[in-house]
């Protein structure tokens, strides 16, 4: 069932979260304004030493996250009702109540793209599979020394903290027990481990995929 009321992701929010391209970063502005707002980083980012041993005797096959969602969703996503790109942000129309409207073609669409942007669906040829993803950190649990042991990584900058979180099967719940530090939550990680279909219910947003990670690293 949907929710009483659905936030529209704009048309770039999309294409952002379904490109998956993590290497373009962001640009130097959005670096500086939203450096103050975060609150698990530190200057220092690391990588424990013993954290390697372990990963470097599997192989793991790296992952996009387009992979992750079922072709139903991904359809939805890619072909989203044409009005949303003409309403404005903040706007009254920006919220939009749940529920399909009235059995018209548009509403149809309306109904199945609002559908995949909650979507919990899995695809379950990956579960227990050993995979490599790229993406960014929402931190969850840290320590004074803001030393990350849980987290979030989603395919955008900014999700489920500045922006609304991507669909539940575009999330990967994370446990790092050895914990890692980063120098700005901007900056893209990947991490490997075995990907599990398991649904974890988070207070920055819902995971329809978790894993216990073997290695965080960052993005080159």
């Amino acid at each position: 069932m949907l929710p009483d009321t659905l936030k529209i992701c704009r048309p770039l929010l999309l294409t952002m979260l379904l490109a998956a391209a993590v290497s373009s970063g962001c640009s130097e502005a959005e670096k500086a304004g939203e450096a103050t707002a975060e609150q698990a980083v530190n200057p220092s980012a690391t990588e424990p030493a013993e954290q390697q041993s372990d990963a470097a005797t599997v192989e793991y096959r790296e992952v996009q996250w387009e992979e992750l969602i079922p072709k139903d969703d991904l359809d939805a996503l890619l072909n989203p009702p044409d009005y949303l790109a003409n309403i404005v942000e903040g706007s009254e129309q920006d919220i939009m109540p749940a529920g399909p409207a009235s059995g018209s073609e548009v509403g149809s669409t309306m109904d199945r793209y609002q559908q995949a942007m909650i979507s919990t669906k899995i695809k379950p040829e990956f579960d227990r599979q050993q995979v490599r993803i790229p993406g960014f950190v929402v931190p969850l649990e840290f320590d004074d020394n803001q030393t990350i042991t849980s987290f979030l990584l989603v395919p955008f900058f900014g999700a489920c903290i500045h922006l609304p979180p991507p669909p539940p099967n575009q999330v990967v719940y994370a446990e790092f027990p050895e914990g890692f530090q980063v120098n700005a939550l901007y900056d893209p990680f990947y991490i490997e481990g075995e990907l599990r279909t398991l649904l974890e219910e988070t207070a920055q947003g819902t995971a329809a995929y978790s894993m216990k990670v073997k290695r965080v690293y960052p993005y080159d």
